[in-house]
């Protein structure tokens, strides 16, 4: 089970197949059910609660980019949401392996509060605001410490089947060309998410290694479909 954003919807994909979730769960040979919400991944509670009441054996999620571009919540709130939907994500599935990913490079809102629009140029942009209203504001670059906060507590406390990603590492700086509009990536570069989620995720030293079966996608080098 996989949940993100529009970064998991993946609608720049050139086909549905190349949606980088749908990539890495052909390349594994496991069964996916792909919950990527365009613009929707906000620790909503019924979304935790679709993932507790499905059987599956891991789980993904890929969060916190939707809170800062739609500029949804503070610090202080992003935080035990956070926790909550963990939560309720384990009352489901207390033992199986769960990865949660931060966001990829995002130039926008790296270190600049959202909200963001999309210029006419077709490129976002972070709306500014006044200092006064810039307190406990939520970056990219924030979100991804928070996150990896609460996975380190969590962890430390007993859950050491809760792993972290580092958007960055799927798609970061040096990647930044293969954005199409600041935020969202390319055709080629869902395919570079794709292809390293799964060798760190479902690698031999990954949190999923042990349900990746041997794939039967490929002809003659080439992956079908």
């Amino acid at each position: 089970m996989h949940h993100g954003s529009s970064i998991s919807h993946c609608i720049e994909a050139s086909r549905p197949t190349r949606a980088w979730p749908v990539t890495v769960a052909r390349r594994a040979g496991v069964s996916l059910v792909d919950l990527g919400f365009a613009g929707q991944c906000q620790l909503d509670q019924f979304t935790a609660r679709a993932i507790r009441d499905v059987e599956v054996d891991a789980v993904s999620l890929e969060l916190g980019v939707n809170v800062v571009n739609r500029d949804t919540m503070r610090e202080r709130a992003f935080v035990p949401a956070l926790h909550g939907f963990l939560d309720t994500i384990r009352d489901g599935h207390s033992t199986a392996p769960l990865v949660v990913t931060t966001p990829i490079h995002c130039p926008p809102v790296e270190t600049t509060p959202g909200p963001t629009v999309i210029g006419a140029d077709g490129t976002a942009r972070s709306v500014p605001r006044p200092p006064a209203l810039a307190q406990g504001a939520l970056t990219v670059d924030r979100v991804r410490a928070l996150i990896a906060e609460v996975v380190e507590m969590r962890r430390a406390a007993g859950d050491t089947a809760l792993h972290l990603v580092d958007g960055r590492t799927l798609l970061g700086a040096s990647d930044a060309a293969r954005l199409t509009d600041g935020v969202h990536p390319d055709a080629a570069g869902y395919r570079l998410v794709g292809d390293r989620f799964h060798r760190l995720v479902f690698g031999p030293d990954g949190p999923f290694a042990h349900l990746a079966a041997t794939p039967n996608i490929l002809t003659n080098g080439q992956e079908v479909g």
